[in-house]
């Protein structure tokens, strides 16, 4: 009976970790362009592991596809009061023509934040920097789209 157990990590969880720490970072950087560019706001707060997860869930739905993540454009939305603002687009890689597309749509939380927001700016020697503060919720909608037609017996697709 063999006791020893390998602490090497496993090839696949590293990948999957690097690849979630880029797309994390991607989303990072688009909300930060897009914080003065389209909201028009002095802060976006974002809620600890929403970046992370919505990484996750892009890994997923890239399983399947020819190119993998390599192949994935995402539109990235903001929700609020029933509109959407287009944020961002984001490639993952800019070399490979794109396979599927994600709509990401992050949404604002507006719950109790108001009057929280509203408390601070009557209390504060600063109020401006508290007027435009968008607070994201934790939940947020992904949907896919495939860019090409599966034919049976057809060769790999060149990524």
């Amino acid at each position: 009976m063999d006791n020893h157990t390998s602490t090497e990590p496993n090839v696949g969880d590293v990948l999957f970790y690097v690849r979630t720490c880029h797309l994390v970072t991607m989303l990072e950087n688009s909300l930060y362009r897009a914080k003065s560019a389209k909201l028009q706001c002095s802060n976006v707060l974002v809620p600890k592991e929403l970046t992370t997860r919505v990484a996750q869930e892009v890994l997923k739905l890239s399983l399947n596809e020819p190119c993998g993540l390599r192949g994935c454009i995402i539109y990235v939305s903001l929700e609020s009061n029933n509109k959407q603002a287009v944020l961002d687009t984001m490639v993952y890689d800019c070399s490979v023509e794109p396979t599927f597309e994600l709509k990401l749509v992050l949404k604002q939380d507006t719950r109790g934040w108001d009057y929280l927001r509203d408390l601070i700016i009557n209390r504060t020697c600063f109020p401006q920097l508290f007027t435009r503060v968008i607070k994201l919720s934790n939940k947020f909608h992904i949907s896919k789209r495939r860019l090409y037609f599966s034919v049976i017996g057809a060769g790999n697709e060149e990524c």
